[in-house]
């Protein structure tokens, strides 16, 4: 009897603790882990190990707040510092924010492949990469043999390491310029491990000047840069290629902007009025310059390369040096260049975005303009950009909202990148591409 009762007391009092002993069940506010912060937001297309860090930054930063939305707000703004397609609709042409000439990329099939970047078909033995698009380019602006290097700013450098090393370049103190991201003339000279020779004035500069230099010192090439986004006014003079030719030593002409003919017959009505005196690769080429450089993004309109083409010996003496293989370019911007070149030898400027988008009329794009927003609707002037022709302005029409509107823009998908002048918004609609209206059309009703 006294054992059933202790028997009992122990199965209460052991009852009794396990019912003491039991965890509180979790809050209702109790924050989610982050984790399923994670999973919450996964809609936002970005790898799972950048969600865990947007719901890790929401956590700390909460402050009473949803988390989740917090996480989604990081997230999103994780999202747009990645590279992604936007709308230009500032009128610029040449946007280097946006990446200058917008190109087109096709893939005819989905599956990978390989390409023969330096495979010789017809043999079977390695081959060179610069076989195919540079050739192609040199037939384009009438040169002898081109190469291809990663940039402009690379190809001069190694015209001049290749050609001037530990002697003299002479150029005009009126072309001593200063390129985008704040890289100089005088400091790529000194990198190439040639040394600067200044020739005549800031404002006039004659053949005599270039005779004088080359005779006192040991020149061993003479550079003529395009000035490109700037120019030098009023009492000038300055000594064209023509006027260079017979001097003794290599004429280099860095035309920039990559015009390759300025009688541009790709296009059925000829060069647009903006483009007069701009120079051009073949042109120069055929005035005495020996070897020309210029960039693929810019007047070309292909992807971000810089070309060097003119005489054979000395672009093979370019191509010889240890420079070269540092600045070579890789399969994806020599199969670009070589489908724009391609449409340039066939005169189909339609198939080149730039030349499509620069030749808009104005009728055309007000057409446009009027379908999204009659009350909005107005000319505007574009703008060749990306350093080159600087001043001029092209006609052009679009949209203009009252007020800045450019951080709304910016932030619609796909992002619309316009312009504000006096509290007043405008879209160009030159820049932007005609089945990307509607997103325009979309974002203009959400103010309106």
């Amino acid at each position: 009897m006294l054992r059933l009762r202790n028997l009992r007391s122990r199965k209460i009092v052991s009852f009794q603790i396990n019912k003491m002993s039991k965890k509180p069940s979790t809050p209702s506010n109790r924050p989610p882990s982050i984790d399923q912060i994670a999973r919450a937001i996964s809609d936002l297309d970005l790898p799972h190990p950048l969600l865990v860090d947007a719901a890790r930054e929401a956590v700390n930063n909460a402050n009473g707040n949803d988390v989740v939305e917090e996480a989604r707000k990081i997230g999103e703004i994780i999202s747009r510092t990645l590279l992604t397609d936007v709308i230009n609709a500032t009128g610029v042409l040449l946007h280097t924010n946006m990446g200058r000439s917008p190109i087109k990329i096709e893939s005819q099939n989905q599956n990978f492949r390989f390409s023969n970047l330096e495979l010789d078909l017809e043999t079977g033995e390695r081959g060179s990469r610069q076989d195919r698009s540079s050739k192609l380019i040199a037939r384009a602006c009438g040169a002898e043999s081109a190469l291809v290097v990663n940039n402009c700013a690379s190809a001069v450098l190694l015209v001049i390491a290749a050609l001037a090393e530990e002697r003299g370049v002479a150029i005009s103190r009126s072309e001593l310029v200063e390129i985008g991201g704040g890289f100089r003339i005088p400091e790529i000279i000194e990198q190439s491990g040639a040394h600067l020779i200044e020739v005549g004035t800031t404002n006039r500069t004659r053949r005599k000047d270039f005779e004088k230099a080359i005779t006192k010192n040991d020149v061993s090439l003479v550079l003529k840069v395009h000035q490109s986004n700037y120019r030098i006014v009023g009492f000038t003079e300055t000594t064209e290629i023509s006027e260079m030719t017979g001097l003794g030593v290599p004429l280099v002409a860095d035309i920039g902007s990559g015009l390759i003919d300025s009688a541009c017959p790709w296009l059925e009505n000829g060069p647009p009025k903006w483009l007069i005196d701009e120079p051009a690769a073949k042109q120069s080429l055929e005035s005495g310059a020996e070897i020309v450089t210029f960039s693929g993004d810019k007047l070309f309109g292909g992807p971000q390369a810089g070309i060097i083409a003119g005489k054979a010996e000395l672009v093979e003496l370019c191509a010889k040096h240890p420079m070269a293989r540092v600045v070579r370019p890789g399969s994806l911007t020599l199969s670009a260049l070589q489908d724009v070149t391609i449409s340039y030898l066939e005169r189909r400027a339609s198939s080149i975005p730039f030349w499509k988008m620069a030749t808009s009329t104005v009728d055309e794009l007000k057409i446009r303009a009027n379908k999204i927003s009659k009350k909005c609707a107005t000319e505007t002037s574009a703008t060749p950009g990306g350093g080159t022709l600087p001043g001029v302005e092209i006609p052009s029409a679009g949209l203009k909202l009252t007020g800045d509107h450019v951080e709304f823009f910016r932030q619609q998908n796909p992002p619309i990148i316009c312009r504000v002048d006096n509290d007043q918004t405008f879209i160009d609609l030159m820049t932007v591409h005609p089945s990307d209206d509607v997103f325009i059309d979309n974002a203009v009703k959400k103010i309106q």
